[in-house]
């Protein structure tokens, strides 16, 4: 794990786009179809405004949530709907989108369907996380029944999560996946979360899940 701080937030957003930018280059340069896995939540927007505007040959990106909450695709808890409204815009409209949610269906129905999608483009590319205060990464929220499949080495593409703090259950990506992506960014904001993520490395993986991505990761912190 590498941390790096930025003077403040915007400073963040440009470069760690510009980061993105690159990685996503040197894997189209190797590759003729590349994934991008990206959270929703609020502190990856200003990134995705800035890289959504990069020249790059983004018809052979493909862009999927590294989680999805079970809502419909219109709907404002929807990261499907902030990644469409953020990321694929602009430039980077020419990307396919790869979705976590089939609505109007139970996510244990359709779970091996979305694994078909997403099976051919692993190892991921490039994979940007956050972190909740909580210390979850992903849908991998503590304590949530089923977090210990999700965090195995052997563990599935997907797992369907139903954690009690949240209205609707959540389909993510699990560790393993997350782990074996060839880049991985976690960006956090505050003191907060910059203390949460001092605790998660001594705590057990239950209770601190993103301890599960640390190894390898790039972690972009700005107050």
């Amino acid at each position: 794990m590498s941390l790096e701080a930025y003077p403040d937030r915007e400073i963040l957003a440009m470069d760690v786009a510009d980061k993105l930018a690159s990685e996503l280059r040197v894997a189209l340069d190797h590759s003729d179809v590349v994934a991008l896995a990206v959270a929703g939540g609020t502190t990856p927007g200003p990134v995705f405004d800035v890289l959504s505007a990069v020249d790059l040959d983004w018809s052979r990106v493909r862009v999927m949530p590294t989680d999805e909450r079970w809502v419909a695709p219109d709907s404002e808890r929807s990261n499907e709907k902030l990644i469409r409204e953020r990321l694929l815009v602009g430039r980077a409209a020419q990307a396919s989108y790869v979705p976590l949610c089939a609505w109007g269906h139970e996510p244990d129905e359709v779970l091996a369907e979305l694994e078909s999608q997403i099976a051919p483009l692993l190892p991921l590319d490039v994979v940007v996380l956050g972190m909740g205060g909580d210390m979850h990464t992903a849908s991998l929220f503590p304590g949530t029944p089923g977090l210990g499949a999700a965090l195995a080495a052997d563990a599935p593409i997907l797992a369907v999560l139903r954690p009690e703090s949240q209205p609707e259950p959540r389909v993510s990506l699990t560790a393993r996946v997350l782990r074996e992506a060839m880049n991985t960014h976690v960006l956090i904001t505050g003191a907060d979360k910059r203390e949460a993520l001092d605790r998660a490395r001594s705590l057990p993986l239950e209770e601190a899940p993103v301890r599960a991505i640390l190894n390898g990761t790039t972690i972009h912190w700005a107050e």
